[in-house]
């Protein structure tokens, strides 16, 4: 949903599953690491605040957005690990090249959720500049952080 219609921070947390035994893997990119910092943090404090041990959350770190796809497979293929949560930013610019980014990430990461059966969220915040992306990484608009690690926890409860 378009994020001028939603506050990425709200969710329904009504009959969200116990968490409590599960692992997660958070993939971040390094590229725009004071935003993907933000939305991490965003992330971590939604798992914890939800029952998830701050010992099963691990965080991985990626170059860039383009790499999150590798990383989550990577987390994704161990049993050890529930879910997997990306976390990127791809701001435009001159080029089309967020155009391929974006459209190699979202393939990418679906794959590897359907590959491996589990959740691995799309947790990329894709704007035309930087004010944009804050105002999705705790500003305005809320934070896709979080907005990632409650629909990596709804998930878990799917089946």
């Amino acid at each position: 949903m378009a994020t001028a219609l939603k506050n990425l921070s709200d969710y329904n947390s009504e009959n969200l599953p116990d968490i409590s035994g599960k692992r997660f893997g958070l993939v971040v990119a390094e590229w725009n690491k004071a935003i993907t910092d933000t939305l991490c943090k965003g992330a971590y404090e939604t798992l914890v605040k939800h029952g998830a041990k701050p010992e099963n959350i691990h965080r991985n770190t990626v170059p860039g957005s383009f790499e999150l796809t590798l990383g989550a497979q990577f987390l994704a293929q161990s049993a050890d690990i529930d879910a997997v949560i990306c976390l990127g930013v791809v701001i435009k610019g001159e080029t089309k090249h967020d155009d391929y980014i974006c459209h190699a990430v979202a393939n990418g990461i679906t794959n590897v959720a359907l590959k491996y059966n589990k959740p691995v969220i799309f947790g990329l915040v894709t704007t035309n500049d930087e004010q944009q992306a804050w105002d999705r990484a705790g500003g305005k608009h809320g934070n896709k952080g979080v907005e990632a690690a409650a629909a990596a926890i709804q998930m878990l409860g799917f089946n």
